[in-house]
C-alpha cells in the first residue's frame, strides 16, 4: 500500500515549529528542473524564488483526487453531524467534500453542473476555496507541488506544469505566471446543515477507504499552536497568529476575527452580511476530527434586490491574511 507521504509527521510542538520554520530548502529552479518539473517555464515568475520553500512531500507526494466519487448525502453513515465540509451548489448540482479527506488530498479536480472545478483545502493555512479549472478554453487538472508559500498550497496544472498560489488562485510560476483562476462560492459548514439544505446533494467518499485513516486530524492541535508550521514571515500584531478570521474577498476585500463575529452572532458591512451559527467542529484541533472543539458555521452573502447572493469568503488564519494582504487590518472587535 502507498504509504503517506505528508507534512503531519513533524507536527507540532511550538519550539519545533520554529526549528522547522528557520531550515526550510533553499529555492533553486535548475535544482527544482532535476525534481521533475523540466516542463516548467522558469524564466516566467511574479514572485521571488526565496518565498518558495519545501513543504516536505515531492510533486504529487500529497496525491490529488483526479476521479472523485461520491454518494447520495442521505446514504453517508460515516460523518458526525459537527463535522466540516466544503459545500458546494452549481446549477442545482450540490455537493459536499469532507475535510477529513480533502486533509489527505488537498484538491478534487471535479466536474458541478458542469463547471469544471478544483476544490481545494490548505491545511496549514486552513484555507478552504473552489476555483473554475479552465484557462484559455482549456479545463485544466490539478496537482500539488510539495512546495509551499507562506506556509500556502502551490498547486500545479498537469497542461504546462505552471504553479499557481491556492490562497490567491493566482499563477506565480511558468507559462501561466500571472494569470489568476476564478473563485466560485462555496461554504465550510457542518455535514448537518450541508443535508438538511441538500437533502438530494451528494457527498465525496474515498477511492480506496484503507489509503488514509479519513477520520483522523494529522495535524493534531495545530489551531492551538503559538507560531505556524513553515513559516519564516511576519506575524500579525494584537491577535494570536492561529485565530481564526473571516476574509472576504472581492473588490474591497475585509478581514473580521472570527471571536468577533460569534460574538455578535451578525454583521452587516454595507450590502454584504456575515452570520455566525454553532454547530461545525474544527478539522484542525483534536486527532479525531469529529471530537473537534466548536468553531461555528460562518455564512456570507451580499443583499441584492432583498435576495441573498453568495458571496467567495473562507475563514482562514490570522497570519495568512497577514502574510498575502498586508495592508488588510483585521477586525478584533
Amino acid at each position: 500500500m502507498h504509504k503517506p507521504l505528508h507534512r503531519a509527521g513533524l507536527l507540532l510542538l511550538a519550539t519545533s515549529l520554529l526549528v522547522a520554520s528557520a531550515h526550510g530548502v533553499h529555492a533553486d529552479p535548475q535544482a527544482w528542473q532535476r525534481e521533475g518539473w523540466g516542463k516548467t517555464d522558469f524564466s516566467k515568475h511574479s514572485i521571488p524564488w526565496d518565498e518558495i520553500r519545501s513543504g516536505g512531500p515531492a510533486k504529487d507526494g500529497i496525491p490529488a483526487i483526479n476521479r472523485p466519487m461520491f454518494m447520495p448525502a442521505s446514504a453517508d453513515t460515516q460523518l458526525s453531524g459537527t463535522e466540516p465540509v466544503i459545500g458546494l451548489e452549481l446549477n442545482g448540482d450540490a455537493r459536499a467534500y469532507p475535510l477529513r479527506i480533502l486533509i489527505w488530498h488537498e484538491i478534487a479536480n471535479d466536474v458541478v453542473g458542469g463547471v469544471p472545478v478544483a476544490v481545494t483545502y490548505c491545511p496549514l493555512c486552513n484555507v478552504s476555496i473552489v476555483f473554475e479549472r479552465t484557462v484559455d478554453g482549456d479545463a485544466l487538472e490539478f496537482g500539488t507541488t510539495g512546495k509551499l508559500r507562506n506556509s500556502d498550497l502551490i498547486m500545479y496544472d498537469r497542461k504546462t506544469e505552471s504553479w499557481w498560489q491556492q490562497f490567491s488562485g493566482e499563477g506565480i510560476v511558468g507559462s501561466f505566471a500571472g494569470q489568476a483562476l476564478k473563485m466560485i462560492p462555496s461554504n465550510v459548514e457542518s455535514w448537518k446543515r450541508f443535508r438538511e439544505k441538500h437533502p438530494d446533494g451528494r457527498v465525496l467518499v474515498p477511492n480506496d477507504p484503507s489509503m488514509r485513516a479519513y477520520w483522523r486530524n494529522p495535524y493534531g492541535g495545530y489551531d492551538s499552536a503559538i507560531v505556524p508550521f513553515l513559516y519564516n514571515g511576519t506575524l500579525p500584531d494584537g491577535i494570536p497568529a492561529l485565530e481564526r478570521v473571516v476574509l472576504v474577498r472581492g473588490e474591497k476585500p475585509f478581514a473580521i476575527a472570527l471571536p468577533v463575529l460569534q460574538k455578535a452572532g451578525e454583521i452587516r458591512e454595507g450590502d454584504i452580511v456575515l452570520k455566525w451559527e454553532p454547530g461545525q467542529a474544527s478539522a484542525l484541533d483534536t486527532a479525531e476530527i469529529a471530537k473537534g472543539r466548536e468553531v461555528g458555521n460562518v455564512t456570507v452573502f451580499r443583499v441584492v434586490e432583498g435576495k441573498p447572493v453568495p458571496v467567495v469568503y473562507d475563514v482562514t488564519f490570522a497570519f495568512v491574511v497577514n502574510a498575502f494582504e498586508p495592508t488588510l487590518v483585521i477586525r478584533k472587535e
